[in-house]
């Protein structure tokens, strides 16, 4: 495992990175006008640190991340990273702390997907645009 912080390879995805990064804060940028959080995680083939902004889907202190890469065929690179190594740092705002994220499936998937499409109202159309089932993980605090 490495310590090293790997860039993603998307130019607006580094961009966020390091703005977020430079002002300690996920409100200093946004996607559609709408609010961010950070995951920083394990890359699954580096083990490198790998950090990506996405949408803000919160209900009740548990935050959702959204795998929809717009509605690409294919799973973001993310994804496969949380399914090797599921302990992430969360970041909303200035605050940031140890989360585990878990995928969910039926009722609850359910569930959070109306969340999820009320936080940010594209996921919809992402899920019409692919065959896949779009992942929604729930991304639950830990003690680290």
């Amino acid at each position: 495992m490495s310590d090293d912080y790997i860039p993603s390879p998307s130019t607006w995805v580094r961009e966020q990175v390091e703005k977020i990064d430079a002002t300690g804060d996920t409100r200093s940028v946004s996607v559609m006008d709408r609010p961010v959080v950070m995951l920083t995680m394990r890359g699954a083939k580096t083990g490198a640190v790998r950090k990506v902004p996405l949408m803000r889907v919160e209900h009740d202190g548990v935050y959702a991340a959204v795998a929809s890469k717009g509605g690409a065929p294919e799973h973001p690179l993310w994804y496969a990273n949380l399914q090797a190594d599921p302990k992430i740092t969360l970041q909303d705002g200035t605050r940031s702390w140890p989360a585990v994220a878990r995928e969910i499936t039926g009722e609850e998937r359910a569930q959070w997907w109306e969340r999820c499409v009320a936080a940010y109202p594209p996921y919809a159309e992402y899920q019409e645009k692919t065959d896949r089932l779009i992942p929604v993980l729930v991304l639950e605090p830990s003690d680290g």
